[in-house]
């Protein structure tokens, strides 16, 4: 071990150079990690407290702390400066919504930094210099009202989408005030539809009636704190008067409805996530445009538990599947997307279309639907593919795209099929292209292009596989300078996540900025390497690169990127001295385990907003919704292998852990604050380096502003610097 934490710490605080780490306690085999002793009281339970007066008193501490000394480092003024220049260029490619006709998008500058919500047109856009509505000025909103409002999106009634539902998270969490707004007059409806702030679900069924699960009063809610009732509330009526229109079980995960509107008809349907990844779906008839409730019936679908309904299409339903499911004599490989009538799917005689399958290397990574068009993403090899689908005309077209980047499509239209798709990749900004639904031969134009903010063409790009410790092999991306030396001498910055289907795809510095920021500018062109690991437990392979880390088998997610440390170790690129890892949410969990497993392999860590105590995550905030993922703590033989790599009980005094930086906000309602300060606490008292910064808004995203996520930015690259070099 150093020889004490207080000399490593004075080091850190006196002078301008990180300290030399000294490893001298011998890595962990990753089966040898030691077994946590019996449960026991938590003496860091009061962290938990997310607004008691003591916790907060604790957070302030190390806030203050923080910025002394880490903020303290050479250039994190500079690279504070930078990261916000970046994150507000004005030649950002918007995120964009149709709405009708309309564009809308929530634009964030230094005259506005929580945003105003605002709408042009395609011809505008197309126009080059798009003149922009006003909808909501959030901040002037924030002001007004004495609130710290984020903005959460707005859901609205077509074929006008002038009544819209507007949600509003006072301070960024997942619980949002619901209120009806007109989106002519830019005015909150007077007796309009409203919900207090709770994790709701709404749904419009026509202008005077919409479906709604919220928080009703106690024993309305899941265990994991989502509704698990939902009603059809007729507008001029009182909520306690909305006739139920299902009811789930309190240990389901949550209960939603969806009005699907195809060209030919409405399909009504009722969701009950019964776990994470399982769940059933009802076809609802009768409910019409007069929201009668109580008049509805509820037929549930022959469906496999793990498929995914995306949308509806033409009166049929656009179903994913993520397991290989037998019908009626014929069998549907997992990862295909297929076409049925919903009342085949009730015993209605019928067939089922397939309507794409995967491939060898090319999977499904997302639907988009539209009247008459359907968009289908495609992952080959971790690089994005792009195809339309029109029935009627010339079936499947691969719409041609810049290649060795990422494909999203932004928004589509619903009645023209015309789609706004961006391209991105590690090195080449944002491109915004249209793609007309009508047009018989697809030729995307181009209608925007960001501005670069760091110069790309001094990098090369390479994708490179490690070999996990059981055999498998597993890709990574090299963002690193033309021409280096392979003498391991590379400060290197890992980046991962590693579960819930999330595939890491290639983008841009600034255009991921919830993730690993302004890489660009603050590590790359300093003479970093980025890498960007596509481990197991992600969607880039399919669903079984997925589901063959659940639970029992999470230690694989470990390994995998264990073994790409390694790899980048072996190959010159780096060595652990000047290895740094990141990781945020279940990424932060992942850093954290692989930190206590592995602390001989890094120079530096970051966790972002993690899970830590794996022996309590099912009771804290939304963490019951996730043991279809990580296990039930409740059931001994899951229990066992939760306890074998949960980093908060795991932690030990005696070990040499690498620089640790932990990073949450306290109005996270969903990954619970109590994670990131009971690790930094137990690490403190152990005598171990660590920082800690906790943003008191921002949710689970972790910052409500630009500014308040460039100085975590900064904050995070001046960690990394300051022990990589």
């Amino acid at each position: 071990m150093r020889a004490a934490a207080s000399a490593i710490l004075t080091c850190l605080v006196l002078t301008s150079v990180s300290c030399t780490h000294v490893r001298d306690v011998p890595a962990p085999e990753p089966d040898e990690v030691r077994e946590p002793a019996p449960m026991e009281t938590d003496p860091y339970a009061w962290l938990e407290e997310i607004d008691g007066e003591v916790a907060l008193a604790w957070v302030r501490e190390q806030n203050e702390r923080t910025r002394l000394e880490l903020a303290s480092t050479p250039g994190f003024q500079s690279m504070y400066e930078e990261a916000l220049a970046v994150l507000g260029s004005e030649s950002r490619i918007p995120s964009l919504t149709f709405k009708g006709r309309d564009l809308y998008n929530l634009w964030r500058g230094p005259e506005n930094p929580r945003g105003i919500y605002r709408r042009t047109t395609l011809e505008q856009l197309r126009s080059g210099d798009p003149q922009w509505t006003t909808v909501i000025d959030v901040d002037e909103l924030s002001r007004r009202e004495g609130t710290p409002w984020v903005f959460k999106g707005m859901s609205c009634l077509p074929p006008e989408h002038r009544r819209c539902l507007v949600s509003l998270s006072p301070g960024g969490g997942d619980a949002v005030e619901i209120r009806e707004l007109d989106s002519r007059t830019f005015r909150f409806v007077s007796e309009g539809f409203f919900l207090p702030t709770a994790k709701s679900s709404v749904e419009w069924i026509d202008e005077n009636a919409i479906v709604v699960g919220t928080d009703f009063g106690p024993g309305s809610m899941t265990d994991s704190g989502y509704p698990r009732i939902v009603k059809v509330w007729k507008r001029g009526t009182p909520l306690v008067e909305a006739a139920t229109l299902y009811e789930g079980d309190p240990s389901s995960v949550s209960v939603s409805a969806r009005r699907l509107r195809t060209a030919t008809g409405d399909i009504d349907l009722v969701h009950e996530g019964t776990t994470f990844w399982t769940a059933d779906h009802y076809l609802v008839s009768g409910l019409g445009s007069s929201g009668e409730g109580a008049t509805a019936r509820l037929t549930k679908l022959e469906l496999p538990e793990t498929a995914v309904v995306n949308d509806g299409f033409r009166g049929r339903l656009v179903i994913t599947l993520k397991e290989e499911w037998s019908r009626a004599g014929r069998t549907f490989r997992s990862g295909s997307v297929v076409l049925a009538d919903p009342r085949v799917l009730t015993g209605a005689p019928g067939e089922i279309e397939v309507l794409v399958e995967p491939t060898a290397g090319a999977i499904v990574e997302d639907v988009e639907v539209a009247d008459e068009v359907i968009y289908v993403t495609m992952l080959d090899q971790v690089r994005g593919r792009l195809y339309r689908f029109r029935p009627a005309a010339e079936g499947w077209t691969q719409v041609p795209l810049p290649d060795n980047g990422a494909v999203s499509v932004m928004t589509v239209h619903g009645e023209s099929g015309d789609a706004l798709v961006k391209f991105e990749s590690f090195v080449v900004p944002p491109t915004l292209y249209l793609v007309e639904g009508r047009a018989a031969a697809v030729s995307p134009a181009v209608v925007a292009a960001q501005e670069p903010t760091f110069d790309g063409s001094r990098f090369d790009v390479t994708q490179q596989f490690a070999v996990s410790r059981d055999g498998t092999r597993v890709p990574y991306f090299v963002v690193a300078p033309k021409g280096m030396l392979g003498d391991g001498s590379r400060p290197t910055h890992i980046f991962s996540y590693g579960g819930f289907r999330n595939s890491l795809t290639p983008s841009y510095s600034g255009s991921y900025e919830q993730h690993y920021g302004a890489y660009g500018r603050l590590w790359l062109e300093p003479g970093g390497v980025f890498v960007l690991a596509n481990i197991r437990g992600g969607g880039e392979f399919g669903p079984e690169w997925h589901a063959s880390v659940l639970k029992e088998n999470r230690r694989k997610v470990f390994e995998d990127f264990e073994a790409v440390a390694e790899d980048l170790v072996r190959s010159g690129i780096t060595s652990p001295s000047h290895l740094g890892i990141e990781g945020r949410s279940n990424g932060g969990l992942l850093t954290l385990a692989t930190m206590v497993r592995r602390p001989d392999l890094y120079g530096a860590v970051i966790s972002g907003a993690p899970l830590a105590d794996m022996r309590r995550y099912h009771e804290m905030l939304a963490g019951a919704s996730w043991m279809a993922e990580y296990g039930d703590p409740d059931v001994p033989a899951e229990s066992a292998y939760l306890s074998k790599y949960s980093p908060y009980q795991n932690l030990r005094a005696d070990a040499d852990y690498p620089p640790l930086f932990v990073y949450a906000s306290t109005r996270d309602d969903r990954v619970h604050p109590g994670h990131a300060r009971k690790v930094v606490a137990k690490k403190l008292d152990q005598g171990h380096e660590v920082w800690y910064w906790e943003n008191i808004e921002g949710g689970h995203g972790g910052s409500s502003t630009n500014e308040q996520l460039a100085w975590r930015i900064a904050l995070s690259y001046a960690h990394l610097w300051r022990n990589l070099r």
